[in-house]
């Protein structure tokens, strides 16, 4: 019985193949990059809107729950109205928070004045072309 030496072709793959087969993962990944970061801003994006809306919502029952505007959102997880305050997803902190305060009232019964909106305090700009502090 005659051993065969196997052939040179059987081996392995040429370095051309290898060199085709890391140009497509290149061309792969470079298009897929972009997508999932464009996808995990937008995640982002939506989680301060709701972050934002919460907020804001909390802050007006509040007022007209205590007839007053709370002077801090820290004010909110003292009351109870909330548990502990939000990251902000684009800073990943909770204390970069803007707050805009104001001498309006809500209610006639309202005796004191205070913060009427919450801003993020990130300085960039959203997949929409708008700053995100100005949401």
């Amino acid at each position: 019985m005659v051993k065969r030496r196997p052939t040179r072709h059987g081996l392995g793959f040429t370095l051309i193949e290898m060199i085709l087969v890391i140009a497509i993962m290149g061309i792969l990944l470079a298009m897929a990059v972009p997508r999932y970061r464009t996808t995990v801003q937008a995640s982002q994006e939506a989680v301060l809107r709701d972050d934002l809306f919460q907020l804001r919502s909390l802050i007006d029952q509040y007022t007209l729950d205590k007839q007053e505007a709370p002077q801090s959102l820290d004010d909110l997880v003292t009351a109870g109205y909330l548990r502990e305050l939000p990251k902000d997803p684009i800073t990943h902190s909770s204390s970069t928070w803007q707050t805009d305060s104001d001498d309006t009232l809500m209610s006639p019964d309202q005796t004191q004045s205070g913060i009427t909106n919450v801003h993020s305090g990130a300085s960039g700009v959203g997949l929409d072309g708008t700053a995100y502090s100005s949401w």
